[in-house]
C-alpha cells in the first residue's frame, strides 16, 4: 500500500469520477485506475463500483475515514519535519554539569534566546554519566560534560573538546592543610573527604587517581550540589576534590580555601556532546556554534561573546 494509492482513492471518493480524480492528482486516468486496482488487491476487496459515477462499496465506505486519517497524519508529519529543518523547534533541551550550569552557561543561554526567542530552553544540571545517558535516550539535544570516552565512543556521537581544567582541594579557611601550597597526596589520607555521588564522573576520576597512587580514598559523605559541598566543608575537617571551575569564586568566601595537589595533578576535559542527526537542526547548530564562538578555554572566567 502506497500513499499515492490512498490519495487517488480519496480523490475519487470526493469527485465521484476517475477522470476528475486523475486531473486533481495531476496524473493520467490509467494511472489512477492502476493505483486503485493495486490498493484493492492489497486490501482484498473492491472499494469502488465501476459505473457512470464511481461509488464506494461497503469496504470503500469503511476504508474512507481511515484513508483520510492516514493522509492527515502524513500531512502533519511532513509539516513537523519541515518545521524542524527550518528551525521551528518548540524546545531545546540541554544537560550540563553543575559548574558549567552555575558559572558559564547563563551568558550562552541569554545569547541564544535573543536569536531564537520562540524556542523554549530547558536546562538540567546532571552528572556527566547521567547527562550522556539521557542524551543517548533522546531526552536532551546536547550535553556539556566531563569527557568519558567509554560513553561517547560511537559513530553517531559528535564530541567537541571545550577545555581542560585541574582539580583543586576545597577546605575550610582554618583547615590544617592550608599550611601547604601544594598538598602531598599522602596528607589527603589524614582527612575524611566529601565526594560526588556514585555515577558522577568526578567520583570515578578521583577514585582512579587514588588507586594509581596506591592510596585508599577515605569517603565520609556523598553529595551532588556545589552549595552542599561548600556548606559541609566549611564546618571542619572534611575536604573535597573539585574541578577548578566549581571553586573559581572561593576567594570571595573568607570561610573557605583552595589548594593544589602535588604532582600528579588531576585534570578533567569538558566537552560538548550531541549526535550527528541533531546537527542538521538550526537551533542546535546555533547553540553549538555559540559555545565555540565564546571560547570555553578558561574555566575561571565566564563565557564572553567573541
Amino acid at each position: 500500500m502506497r500513499l499515492e494509492q490512498i490519495q487517488a482513492f480519496l480523490a475519487i471518493a470526493e469527485t465521484g469520477s476517475f477522470q476528475q480524480a486523475a486531473r486533481q492528482c495531476n496524473v493520467t486516468q490509467s494511472t489512477i485506475s492502476r493505483q486503485i486496482q493495486n490498493l484493492e488487491h492489497d486490501l482484498g476487496m473492491p472499494l469502488l463500483h465501476r459505473s457512470n459515477q464511481a461509488k464506494l462499496t461497503i469496504a470503500g465506505d469503511r476504508f474512507l475515514p481511515r484513508a483520510r486519517r492516514i493522509c492527515q497524519e502524513w500531512a502533519t508529519a511532513t509539516q513537523e519535519i519541515s518545521d524542524l529543518v527550518s528551525g521551528k523547534q518548540p524546545e531545546l533541551c540541554i544537560a550540563a554539569i553543575h559548574s558549567v550550569c552555575a558559572y558559564q552557561l547563563p551568558p550562552v543561554l541569554q545569547n541564544f534566546c535573543r536569536t531564537y526567542p520562540q524556542v523554549q530552553l530547558r536546562v538540567t544540571s546532571l552528572g556527566s554519566d547521567r547527562a550522556l545517558k539521557v542524551l543517548k535516550d533522546g531526552l536532551v539535544d546536547l550535553a556539556i560534560v566531563m569527557n568519558n570516552r567509554f560513553l561517547t565512543a560511537s559513530p553517531e556521537m559528535v564530541v567537541d573538546s571545550l577545555y581542560v581544567e585541574p582539580v583543586k582541594i576545597l577546605m575550610a579557611a582554618n583547615h590544617p592543610l592550608t599550611a601547604y601550597d601544594q598538598v602531598p597526596w599522602p596528607e589527603l589520607l589524614t582527612y575524611p573527604q566529601v565526594v560526588f555521588k556514585d555515577g558522577y564522573g568526578m567520583q570515578r576520576l578521583v577514585q582512579e587517581q587514588f588507586q594509581r597512587q596506591g592510596l585508599s580514598l577515605n569517603i565520609a559523605l556523598e553529595l551532588n550540589t556545589l552549595d552542599a559541598f561548600r556548606g559541609v566543608v566549611r564546618q571542619g575537617e572534611l575536604i573535597a576534590l573539585l574541578p577548578q571551575g566549581a571553586v573559581a569564586d572561593v576567594h570571595l568566601d573568607p570561610t573557605l580555601a583552595i589548594r593544589s595537589t602535588m604532582d600528579p595533578v588531576i585534570t578533567r576535559e569538558v566537552v560538548l556532546v550531541t549526535t550527528q542527526d541533531r546537527l542538521s537542526i538550526p537551533p542546535i547548530q546555533h547553540f553549538r556554534s555559540l559555545v565555540h564562538q565564546m571560547k570555553l578555554t578558561d574555566p575561571k572566567a565566564p563565557i564572553l561573546s567573541a
